[in-house]
C-alpha cells in the first residue's frame, strides 16, 4: 500500500466532510441524544464510501455529462432541507422539554435513518465532492484503490469521532435550555443551506 496515496485520499476525504453542514449538525445532535449513534456514523460513512468507490472508478463521467442528476438531486434537497429546518424551528420555540439529556429515546432507528438518508443522498454536493472532485484527484494517485482507501478512512474516523464524541458536550446540554439554542442554530442551518442551495 502507497502510503503517500493514502495519505492524500485521508486528506482530501476529511476536508471534504469537516465542514459543519447538514448531514454533520445532525450526526451531532444523534450524538448528544445517544440515538442510535453506531448505525447514524455506519450509515454515513457506508454512503460515503460507496460514493466515493463510484468517484474513483469513474462515475463522476456520468454526473459531467447529464447535469440533470444533479438538477434532480438539488431540487429534492431544497424541499428536505427546508422541511427539515422548519420543523427545528418549530421545537427550538416549543415548551416541550421531551430532549433532555437523560430522557428516553424518542427517535426511532427507522426514522434516524431515514433522516441520515435525505442528508446524504439528497445533497447534490455530496455528488460533486466524492463523484467529481475525489474521482477526478484520484487520477493523480499511483494507485487509485489506495487513494480511495484513505478517503473512506476519513469519512469512517470522522463520523464515529463526531457521534461519539459529542458526549463531551453533554454536561451542556442537560440544560433544556440549551436544547432549544441548538435547535434554532439548526434551522438557521438548515434554511441556510436550502437558500444557498436554491441560489447555485
Amino acid at each position: 500500500m502507497n502510503a503517500s496515496d493514502y495519505l492524500s485520499g485521508f486528506l482530501l476525504g476529511l476536508s471534504l466532510i469537516i465542514a459543519i453542514g447538514s448531514q454533520n449538525a445532525f450526526v451531532l445532535k444523534q450524538g448528544l441524544k445517544r440515538e442510535h449513534i453506531f448505525f447514524v456514523c455506519l450509515f454515513c460513512a457506508v454512503s460515503d464510501a460507496f460514493l466515493i468507490t463510484a468517484g474513483v472508478g469513474g462515475f463522476g463521467v456520468v454526473t459531467v455529462r447529464y447535469p440533470q442528476v444533479v438538477d434532480i438531486a438539488k431540487f429534492a434537497g431544497v424541499v428536505f432541507l427546508l422541511g427539515y429546518g422548519l420543523q427545528s424551528l418549530y421545537a427550538s420555540m416549543s415548551v416541550s422539554h421531551a430532549l433532555t439529556v437523560e430522557g428516553q429515546v424518542v427517535t426511532s432507528l427507522k426514522k434516524a435513518l431515514l433522516l441520515c438518508f435525505g442528508f446524504t443522498w439528497l445533497n447534490p454536493h455530496v455528488y460533486l465532492d466524492t463523484l467529481v472532485l475525489v474521482g477526478m484527484v484520484s487520477t493523480g494517485a499511483s494507485s487509485k484503490l489506495t487513494f480511495a482507501v484513505g478517503a473512506i478512512s476519513a469519512s469512517f474516523f470522522f463520523f464515529f469521532a463526531l457521534g461519539y464524541g459529542a458526549r463531551l458536550l453533554r454536561p451542556l446540554f442537560a440544560k433544556p435550555k440549551a436544547w432549544n439554542i441548538l435547535d434554532a442554530l439548526v434551522a438557521v442551518l438548515m434554511l441556510y443551506l436550502a437558500w444557498h442551495l436554491y441560489q447555485s
